[in-house]
Formats: C-alpha cells, structure tokens, sequence
C-alpha cells in the first residue's frame, strides 16, 4: 500500500468557485466528447482483464 497526499483548493472559497467556472466556460464540448469517446474506448478494451 502506499500513501498519497492531495492538496487540493477549497471548492467553498468564492474565488476558487469562479475559478472552475471560468476553467468549465472554457471547454471545448467537441474535445471533450471525444476525450469521453476514448475513455470509454479504452474501458471496453480493458474490460475483459481481471487479472490485473
């Protein structure tokens, strides 16, 4: 087992809310729709090894 430490910004902070926001606004929705494309691409292809 090893240990893994997260820094990671308080999502409660109104400046880290707009923060996301703006990083969210700025997605391209054809990117990202593909990046999901092969994320489930690879998930089929993978699905079959339980070995690891």
């Amino acid at each position: 087992m090893r240990e893994v430490r997260l820094s990671l910004l308080d999502a409660r902070l109104e400046a880290v809310r707009r923060l996301v926001a703006g990083e969210v606004a700025a997605l391209n929705p054809g990117a990202e729709s593909e990046a999901l494309d092969w994320i489930e691409a690879v998930s089929e292809f993978d699905d079959g090894d339980e070995a690891r």
